[in-house]
């Protein structure tokens, strides 16, 4: 992990008569949580050029740049949904990459061809992005006053706000870290 504020990563206790115990501590680790994700993306792109972080191992493989919009996609996407927001990709971002693919689309169900028509872009870019989204999240996890409020009853049993919140940064860190592990293959 990068250094960062202490202050970021500080997670207080409720008092004892908080009429929803356990919230606010849910908030902060949520916050931590995403928070940590904000700060690697800059790490994972950090002096790398618009060829490096296009670079694949393999032809099927995924590669850094379509990793960090990936996370940052769908992590819009779904936050976006539990706060009953416009995402921030559609909210300006879908113009300022100008990526070959539907403004809806995540990267979820992407072939080997689609990552590999992703285009070059500037990291700095991404790492806006990545900001843009990581505000909107902390809005909605602080706006956010019942984690067990169902959004999705497509699965059994149905997701609540607080498994969302959790699977999603559950999923950026695991494509963190892919592309964390790309970058020691680069550097």
């Amino acid at each position: 992990m990068s250094a960062a504020d202490p202050t970021v990563h500080a997670v207080t206790m409720s008092e004892p008569d908080d009429p929803q115990p356990g919230l606010e501590e849910a908030k902060a680790l949520l916050r931590d949580g995403f928070g940590r994700i904000r700060t690697e993306v800059p790490a994972v792109l950090d002096g790398l050029t618009e060829q490096q972080i296009l670079w694949r191992a393999d032809p099927s493989a995924n590669h850094i740049a379509w990793l960090v919009w990936h996370l940052s996609r769908q992590q819009d996407d779904q936050v976006a949904a539990i706060g009953n927001l416009t995402t921030v990709w559609q909210d300006g971002w879908v113009d300022r990459l100008k990526l070959p693919y539907s403004p809806r689309a995540s990267g979820y169900g992407m072939s080997a061809a689609d990552v590999g028509a992703f285009p070059p872009v500037e990291p700095e870019l991404l790492i806006g992005y990545q900001d843009a989204v990581a505000d909107m999240t902390i809005g909605v996890i602080d706006a956010l006053d019942d984690f067990d409020r169902v959004v999705d009853r497509r699965w059994t049993p149905p997701v609540t706000a607080g498994v969302r919140l959790v699977s999603v940064v559950e999923d950026c860190a695991k494509h963190l870290g892919q592309a964390e592990f790309i970058r020691g293959m680069l550097v």
